[in-house]
């Protein structure tokens, strides 16, 4: 099969596109033809071997390889159809569309790859193309995961800071549909898309003082990085009202759940949240992808065809 292998961390042009082995499904395993994936900030992180931050780069050459990635084939979001079940797995069957995140186990950038069929993988919304499905795991479980983190259920006033990245855009619709009241924050060329999502006043971080203390949040999530250089939490914390909370996702390990990822299914078909699709590449083009992702401006999500 034809993947997208990266052997050593580097730049983007670290991966390339080569011939290898079929991955072969392991007991409770599901091997899914891919069809379409998601390159993700995660992506570019891992691929870079988390340049430029060294507890980063030491904490993940320990977990992922210390001169390149254990497992070459990158990639966490695919969409695609089982072409065949592992010994125990009985919950779907060939030709079944699903869409998961392979987390640690990677895989996404071949033609093939192995998922556990207890892992996040959940039916693909009925309703969306391959690589439509393939913009919603990413922010769509990393947002939940944050969003319940800060109480979400309790809270009135929301703000999301970088509303028009994968885990924003995902932020802004997923709190609406909790019942919030959203402020969404990104710079002055998204304010329309954000908008779109639902959210009830948009802010632009380059004309307005996000932080000025003339509005209060019950919840503050900050859907950006650190590496992007947001204000500090200490900034957004007096902006929090009383009893309210902050979150964001470079702060804790994120817990996502299966449950979710099914959740996640049945809000695309009922129209209640959006692909946000901006680039679509082939897999050919994954270098191109990569850097496009690393310019971290990309608007909602981007897609690899697979297969």
């Amino acid at each position: 099969m034809r993947a997208a292998v990266c052997r050593r961390y580097g730049p983007p042009e670290a991966l390339h596109v080569e011939e290898v082995d079929r991955p072969v499904p392991g007991k409770n395993d599901l091997l899914v033809r891919v069809h379409a994936g998601a390159v993700t900030s995660s992506d570019w992180i891992v691929r870079s071997g988390a340049a430029g931050n060294i507890k980063y780069q030491i904490l993940a050459r320990l977990a992922l390889g210390v001169r390149g990635p254990r497992q070459p084939i990158l990639g966490m979001i695919l969409a695609g159809e089982v072409e065949a079940v592992g010994e125990g797995a009985t919950r779907y069957k060939p030709r079944e569309r699903v869409y998961a995140m392979t987390m640690l186990r990677f895989g996404a950038y071949g033609q093939y790859a192995c998922v556990s069929e207890t892992g996040l993988i959940a039916p693909m919304p009925s309703n969306l193309s391959f690589e439509a499905a393939a913009t919603i795991p990413y922010g769509g479980l990393l947002a939940m995961h944050f969003l319940r983190k800060g109480s979400i259920e309790i809270r009135r006033r929301v703000l999301v800071y970088g509303a028009s990245g994968a885990v924003g855009t995902s932020a802004v619709q997923l709190a609406k549909w909790f019942g919030a009241e959203v402020t969404g924050v990104c710079s002055g060329r998204n304010i329309e898309l954000v908008r779109s999502l639902g959210a009830d006043r948009v802010l632009d971080y380059t004309k307005e003082d996000v932080v000025s203390g003339r509005e209060m949040y019950d919840l503050i999530f900050v859907a950006v990085g650190n590496r992007v250089s947001p204000p500090p939490r200490s900034a957004f914390l007096r902006i929090v009202a009383p009893g309210g909370a902050f979150v964001s996702v470079d702060l804790g390990t994120p817990n996502l759940r299966s449950d979710d990822l099914v959740l996640l299914t049945q809000l695309a078909e009922s129209g209640r949240i959006r692909p946000i699709l901006d680039r679509t590449y082939s897999l050919d083009e994954i270098a191109e992808a990569h850097r496009y992702v690393q310019q971290e401006h990309k608007r909602g999500n981007v897609v690899i065809t697979v297969d």
